[in-house]
């Protein structure tokens, strides 16, 4: 599932591609993927019909665009999901779900006719029309700042961390405490800061809570400088180009392979119908509970 690296990657594209212009059109081509707008699919693309895009926002895996009425389209990308910017005779993706016809920008000629597109594979991500008219959407009012974010608080995460009795990396993935870390930023983060995933919050220093902070940062910073991690074709840019973090990961998917630091076999654990990937010596596991 992408995490905020990816997402941060195609806000950036929307930002460049898409603010200032106005949606001309709205064809809603599946129902699903609008299925958490109450109101319908006709009622989705009615709303945001004549709108003008002010701005590209992010909270944590979360993505919105301003528009001009005080309303927010916000996405999730879920699973698979894409939003492509594409010339406008570009043939259909096979799983596009959602057109946006951007009008044309006056002088520009025919061939600049573009279209944003929601692709989506699997169909877990979504869109909906926010009518909250604040600066953030309501509908994202309990998901926390990211550690990218200028306003996050080290402090008060330190001292919520040191309060839980939570394995750190169960904190890490608590959209609550802390968003837009997944499972594999997370498992990158704690590498970096040499801690098992399994230790409890109420177990760790403040030093050790800023060292994973400062893992996160570092290992989501350089991901964005590489366009993100692909696994495979499904996540991409609003170019349709796949990242390449991947070649740089220290323990997330290196099952075996020595680490890089001291050269033991990296390991995975099974972690809540997910895998944890950490390394035994630099990352020595918690001695089990008496």
């Amino acid at each position: 599932m992408p995490e905020l690296p990816e997402v941060e990657v195609v806000r950036r594209g929307l930002q460049a591609h898409v603010v200032g212009r106005t949606l001309a059109d709205v064809e809603v081509l599946h129902p699903r993927p609008v299925r958490r707008h109450l109101a319908g699919a006709d009622d989705f693309a009615q709303r945001l019909r004549g709108r003008t895009v002010t701005g590209a926002h992010r909270r944590g895996k979360f993505w919105w665009l301003g528009l001009d009425d005080g309303d927010a389209l916000l996405g999730h990308l879920g699973m698979s999901g894409q939003m492509l910017v594409q010339p406008a005779g570009v043939p259909d993706e096979r799983h596009l779900r959602v057109r946006f016809a951007l009008e044309p920008v006056p002088g520009a000629g025919p061939d600049a006719a573009r279209e944003v597109r929601f692709v989506d594979q699997r169909m877990f991500g979504g869109l909906l029309v926010s009518t909250g008219g604040a600066v953030v959407p309501p509908e994202l009012a309990h998901i926390a700042l990211d550690p990218l974010d200028p306003a996050f608080d080290d402090a008060a995460f330190a001292r919520r961390v040191r309060r839980s009795e939570s394995g750190i990396k169960r904190l890490l993935l608590n959209q609550a405490v802390v968003s837009g870390v997944g499972n594999i930023y997370a498992d990158e983060a704690l590498w970096r800061a040499r801690v098992h995933g399994e230790r409890r919050g109420s177990r760790l220093r403040v030093g050790d809570v800023q060292r994973v902070l400062d893992g996160a940062r570092e290992v989501m910073g350089s991901a964005l400088d590489q366009g993100g991690t692909s696994f495979d074709a499904l996540y991409v840019n609003v170019n349709g180009e796949s990242g390449y973090f991947d070649r740089s990961l220290e323990a997330y998917g290196q099952e075996g392979r020595p680490c890089s630091r001291c050269g033991t076999p990296v390991r995975r654990v099974s972690f809540t119908n997910r895998s944890s990937y950490f390394c035994p010596v630099c990352q020595p596991p918690p001695r089990a509970r008496s």
